[in-house]
């Protein structure tokens, strides 16, 4: 299975994903809403990285719960998992994946994104459980990492 997820998702391809948090803020009826977004994300042994600014509002509903769900309605895949902020995309321990990055997403990355700025951050969401149907499910394959 993660021998077929490297096949739709890897190689530094820029795959556009929905991501999904829990807003900070609940309802009138106190109950916490979702929020989705689509993102760029590179792919890589079970994990999705997503360059991003930390001051938004994702990163604040990640910080407040790091439980996230994606998917990838092109491939028919969905997963949950956990997603950590990796830090300033300049740090030393991020240099391989901002390299990747930066090769995966060439036609935009310099446009929307400001090294400069120790704001510029990396995320990354370690998938623990997924489904993908191929076929239109003609074969379905649930899996946990």
């Amino acid at each position: 299975m993660k021998k077929k997820l490297d096949e739709i998702f890897g190689n530094e391809k820029d795959n556009v994903i929905s991501l999904a948090t829990i807003a900070i803020e609940a309802d009138n009826e106190g109950v916490s809403r979702p929020s989705v977004r689509n993102v760029d994300a590179i792919y890589e042994d079970g994990v999705f990285y997503i360059s991003t600014y930390a001051l938004s509002n994702k990163v604040k509903e990640i910080e407040k719960n790091p439980e996230v769900a994606i998917c990838a309605n092109l491939e028919d895949f969905n997963a949950s998992g956990i997603c950590k902020n990796l830090g300033w995309i300049m740090n030393v321990s991020n240099m391989k994946i901002r390299d990747k990055m930066r090769r995966a997403f060439k036609d935009w990355y310099e446009i929307a994104n400001n090294e400069d700025d120790k704001n510029c951050i990396v995320i990354a969401v370690y998938l623990k459980k997924a489904t993908l149907r191929i076929n239109h499910g003609e074969s379905v394959l649930d899996f946990e990492f």
